[in-house]
């Protein structure tokens, strides 16, 4: 199975790559996780209760980080046992950068996974697997933003549209006087607004 991905999350880089290495903020926003624990340096003991079509079961394995960048990327393996459900195994890049295009904190997320799975599982067929699969990072992704507007606010981008829109109309209006007083737009002049014009002349 690959899975590839970008989101847009409303917050910084720096706040979302704290937040991508903090077991206790991971551990809520996976899906079914009960265990997201550190086990040595870059590792994690992680368990989670897994659905996929008429197969439940619960993995026990590990997570391990890899060619970690701060706060631009790493890479991460995964394990887990299902015990008669099967196995799953695979890896995961994952990548932050600014948004470029962003007037309030905003960054671009880019992940890509690749896994394997056996046993009763791999017997479901490749897009009952890949539909879970999808399923659980659009989860996830819910999760995470939720998490992060607790936890830092609701992203601005409502209070920055409000403080945009006075702007332009204060522009408009000193921009509707000059203009009357040029001698343009008598149509909304008032006798003050054309007195003003006379010491223009």
């Amino acid at each position: 199975m690959e899975m590839l991905g970008n989101r847009r999350l409303p917050i910084t880089q720096q706040q979302a790559w704290e937040a991508l290495n903090d077991p206790e903020t991971l551990k809520k926003c996976i899906p079914g996780c009960d265990k997201f624990e550190p086990a040595g340096d870059n590792e994690y003991t992680v368990a989670l209760a897994v659905k996929i079509g008429p197969v439940s079961a619960k993995f026990n394995g590990k997570v391990r980080l890899a060619d970690i960048t701060p706060p631009d990327s790493y890479k991460l393996s995964f394990e887990g046992q299902g015990g008669v459900a099967g196995f799953a195994k695979g890896s995961s890049t994952v990548s932050l950068k600014p948004a470029a295009d962003a007037q309030a904190p905003a960054c671009e997320l880019d992940y890509t996974v690749q896994a394997q799975v056996g046993g009763k599982i791999a017997q479901l067929g490749q897009r009952l697997i890949d539909g879970a699969a999808k399923s659980t990072a659009d989860d996830f992704f819910k999760r995470f933003e939720a998490e992060m507007q607790a936890r830092y606010g609701p992203p601005p981008a409502v209070e920055n549209t409000e403080a945009q829109a006075g702007e332009p109309s204060e522009k408009t209006g000193a921009m509707a006087g000059l203009m009357r007083k040029m001698g343009f737009g008598k149509k909304d002049g008032t006798p003050g607004g054309n007195a003003g014009e006379t010491p223009g002349e």
